[in-house]
């Protein structure tokens, strides 16, 4: 016998309720945990935050460094200034490396080639490798690889002095 009392839930109804609110708690939570599981966990010192390279002293004029964890060349021209060279070819995006022999950067993907400042050297690849930002604090080199700059050649104003 039900009861006449509108306001008076049956166990049934209420059980509904139940499920349902649990059931979109549990869908809310699982959310949140899909949404902090894609967000990126930039810490520092790693690709995509900012990267202490060394000290200015590390690297002698003309010369080339490569830093692993921040995917660039450390480039330190004759005059001593310095370009955080990106390792990513412009033409497909396959990974270049240095080679002190030849003294250039090349791609092994389809044998673009870069001078020591990135400019293009040998097609296909049709612009100069990205560079990152520097900033020198205290004697120590601080590159930026959040965001690559984009350039179609080499220019002066491009290169950071200590």
């Amino acid at each position: 016998m039900e009861n006449s009392n509108p306001a008076s839930l049956s166990r049934r109804s209420f059980l509904h309720l139940a499920y349902a609110a649990l059931g979109s708690l549990a869908f809310l939570e699982s959310g949140l945990i899909l949404f902090q599981y894609l967000q990126p966990r930039l810490g520092e010192g790693e690709f995509g935050s900012k990267i202490k390279a060394g000290l200015v002293n590390d690297f002698p004029p003309n010369s080339v460094t490569h830093i692993s964890n921040g995917r660039f060349f450390l480039v330190r021209l004759a005059e001593g200034g310095f370009l955080a060279v990106y390792q990513r070819c412009t033409h497909l995006g396959c990974t270049v490396s240095w080679e002190m022999a030849q003294n250039k950067f090349i791609c092994p993907c389809h044998s673009s080639h870069f001078d020591q400042q990135g400019d293009v050297e040998n097609p296909p690849a049709a612009r100069a490798l990205d560079l990152f930002a520097i900033e020198i604090i205290n004697q120590e080199i601080w590159v930026d690889t959040a965001k690559p700059l984009s350039r179609q050649s080499f220019a002066p104003s491009q290169i950071t002095y200590p």
